[in-house]
């Protein structure tokens, strides 16, 4: 424990060196999703029921959980890059923890969004945005989105280490953002089609943007839905805890067994 300790902390540095070194991808990152609110808050919310400014409210936890979902592609995209570069095997080649380098780079994508994530929460607030719940709930709120995202990081993780390419990485990332169109994120599911509805109601982001919208005051809890999204924080942590459950040790066997 106390090597996977050291090493992932020497890979979150690492990882983080690397972020600075790449400035057009973090502003990137951190700019799309203050874009996305600007334009579905003003642009969609027009043309739907809600009034402006309560769509914004409702909008904003569903965009939260959009972006921390596409810790699948940046995870995907990083562990792809380096698979393809051959520095996964030479890291493969030092006597270090085999789980150190992809618990290193979920770590630093973590720190990432947690920042990101303060400075689109002021935009949402600058544009009406409020918490109405209770601080302790607010602080809830974040732990819970910043789990889900360390989850979606190790899904990219593993799908990174299976591809192998950046290309093939970058093109299966971009359908990740067919992810949140299939939830509750933009728009409520209760006008969906039966089928279409159930598939957003079992979709993860749809318990964890309920769950949000709940513990920050935006919007009430479904009262006839999946049961995910009726307990959306308990549906919230069973999505969380399954997710890492089966592609931690899937990611780091990927790693270990390299190209075998």
């Amino acid at each position: 424990m106390n090597t996977l300790a050291y090493d992932g902390t020497a890979m979150l540095g690492r990882q983080l060196r690397r972020m600075r070194n790449n400035p057009g991808l973090l502003i990137l990152t951190q700019s799309m999703p203050v874009s996305m609110l600007l334009f579905f808050g003003y642009v969609f919310g027009s043309a739907l029921a809600m009034p402006g400014a309560e769509y914004r409210s409702f909008l904003v936890p569903g965009l939260l959980v959009a972006t921390a979902a596409g810790g699948i592609m940046t995870g995907m995209f990083q562990a792809a890059q380096d698979t393809h570069r051959g520095v996964t095997d030479r890291f493969r080649t030092l006597p270090m923890s085999r789980a150190a380098v992809p618990l290193g780079q979920a770590a630093a994508d973590l720190v990432v969004t947690a920042a990101g994530t303060v400075s689109f929460l002021l935009v949402g607030l600058a544009v009406g945005w409020r918490v109405e719940g209770g601080a302790l709930d607010a602080v809830g709120a974040f732990g819970l989105l910043l789990l889900f995202r360390f989850a979606a990081t190790w899904i990219g993780i593993f799908l990174g280490l299976l591809t192998r390419s950046e290309e093939a990485a970058g093109q299966l990332g971009g359908a990740t953002f067919l992810l949140p169109l299939l939830s509750n994120a933009y728009i409520p599911a209760e006008g969906l089609p039966d089928w279409l509805r159930t598939a957003a109601e079992w979709n993860p982001i749809s318990a964890v943007t309920t769950a949000l919208r709940d513990l920050f005051g935006n919007a009430p809890v479904p009262e006839s839905a999946a049961w995910p999204v009726v307990h959306p924080v308990a549906g919230s942590l069973a999505w969380c805890a399954v997710l890492l459950a089966v592609f931690v040790p899937l990611a780091v066997r990927r790693y270990a067994l390299g190209e075998r």
